[in-house]
């Protein structure tokens, strides 16, 4: 792991590094340090907001607020556009950034990076798609007519998992749908936030309408903007403790919520499936950005039948993988995000072989410089061991054996969670019969990878609030005005 990135242009740390980005200006200050996981070592140290820094950036919001939600839709698609393409443009640099920051292998960054910009560009074309409604009263007094309007500021706080990404779903509908916005990034990740501010006021973003600030003090900071009346949206993707908590915040002052929250998907796969079909998407649901993604596929549910053929293929498949720095081109599984990340990881691993699992491969923390865990099998895992009921975030993949349908959907459901789940099997009426029972926002039928900007994403249960992504996420941005009209 002695591989040096070389950097330039936007995927220079220090260029994000220039203070706090509110009204169009850049307001210095420094306080808090970016650590690349791949080595521990400093990348930058970016602006510390305070609750002054908070309410500041409300202001510029606000002074933004009249014109940008008057600007025609047309004007703010253009812009969204322009954006898409600059990200388009400076793709290589961006995945390079995050890489560094995140601990992304790059082949995930790249992909992460593209993903992000299509929310742009999917929001440039709904800008102009707005709906409306007009009809007849069933009494024929008189008639009625539905507007959406833009439902005002919106505090935007985002993970550190898909830097870019997460921004971009929320950013884009927002702007779209006329709102002007303040950006919280992670602080273990905030040079892309900065990264894509830079990049929105050369796309044209007028000063004020979109503003990014980070900060040690994210309660005070954030509570303080939620206490601001002139704030009407909150959108936050993050773990469900902390959105539990968001969510008494906003409703002190009845504040629109739309949280995105944790995971604990289950992975399905069932005796008639096509064993090399399920372990490709198994490896895509598992280790997209290292298992560090609420979508993760976070138990594998496995019938009889297929179960030792899938736990081998499965095994040989994780223990090929190549760890190390994500900025190395060869590698395919990063770091993970913090030292205390690996240490939850370690300690659900080891829960479960006291317990009674086995491990096929990895298990152990890796020693060196870094924050790194390897790709991990883990079979004969009890349904009641802690890593069945907590989302891993981590490249762990727990294989348990189940006989019936029925066995698959109480197991699968036996979780706080709804966010996202997996069956593979040879017989789509059975999937699409089983997913009908499964309490799920989403669900991936014989494919690994359900995310789309054009699709809504998002839970149920306590994985979250509303939807993010589709023809529905712009609305999550808007507020129906019903006129009754006579004439």
């Amino acid at each position: 792991m002695t591989f040096h990135a070389k950097v330039s242009g936007y995927a220079e740390p220090a260029l994000h590094a220039q203070g706090l980005y509110i009204g169009g200006r850049w307001i210095k200050g420094g306080g808090i340090p970016v650590l690349d996981p791949s080595t521990g070592k400093l990348l930058a140290e970016v602006a510390d907001a305070s609750i002054g820094d908070a309410r500041h950036a409300v202001d510029a919001a606000d002074a933004a607020a009249a014109d940008w939600r008057a600007a025609p839709a047309r004007q703010r698609a253009e812009i969204l556009r322009r954006w898409f393409q600059l990200m388009t443009q400076h793709a290589e640099e961006l995945a390079m950034l995050i890489a560094l920051e995140n601990g992304k292998a790059l082949p995930d960054a790249r992909g992460e990076v593209a993903y992000a910009a299509e929310f742009f560009r999917w929001y440039a074309e709904e800008a102009v798609r707005i709906p409306g409604e007009y009809r007849h009263t069933p009494s024929g007094s008189h008639n009625i007519l539905v507007d959406h309007e833009p439902i005002g500021i919106a505090v935007l706080i985002t993970p550190w998992n898909f830097p870019a990404a997460m921004a971009t779903r929320k950013i884009g509908p927002a702007l779209a749908a006329g709102c002007t916005v303040i950006l919280k990034p992670a602080s273990e990740t905030p040079l892309t936030a900065y990264a894509m501010a830079r990049l929105g006021e050369e796309a044209g973003v007028p000063p004020g309408v979109v503003n990014v600030l980070t900060t040690t003090d994210p309660s005070g900071v954030t509570n303080a903007m939620l206490a601001d009346p002139r704030v009407r949206k909150l959108s936050f993707t993050g773990s469900t403790g902390v959105g539990r908590a968001l969510l008494a915040e906003a409703a002190k002052s009845v504040m629109s919520c739309s949280m995105e929250l944790g995971g604990n998907a289950p992975f399905i796969v069932f005796d008639d499936a096509d064993l090399d079909a399920a372990l490709d998407g198994a490896m895509v649901a598992k280790m997209r950005n290292a298992g560090e993604a609420c979508t993760a596929a976070n138990r594998f549910y496995v019938q009889s039948g297929i179960h030792d053929a899938f736990v081998a293929g499965l095994t040989a498949r994780m223990a090929a993988l190549k760890v190390g720095p994500g900025y190395d081109p060869d590698t395919q599984c990063g770091p993970m995000i913090t030292t205390n990340a690996v240490r939850k990881i370690d300690r659900l691993v080891s829960d479960a072989v006291a317990a009674g699992a086995r491990v096929t491969t990895g298990g152990k923390p890796l020693s060196g410089n870094g924050y790194f865990y390897p790709p991990t099998v883990i079979e004969n895992v009890p349904t009641d061991a802690a890593i069945a009921g907590e989302e891993i975030f981590g490249p762990v993949a727990p294989v348990y054996r189940f006989e019936t349908e029925d066995d698959a959907v109480r197991l699968a459901n036996d979780t706080e969670y709804g966010l996202a789940a997996y069956i593979y099997s040879g017989d789509l009426k059975r999937a699409f019969k089983i997913g009908k029972r499964l309490e799920t926002g989403m669900l991936g039928i014989n494919r690994g990878l359900m995310s789309d900007p054009a699709a809504p994403f998002g839970g149920v249960k306590q994985s979250g609030l509303g939807r993010e992504g589709g023809v529905t996420g712009i609305l999550e941005f808007m507020e129906a005005k019903y006129y009754a009209v006579e004439y």
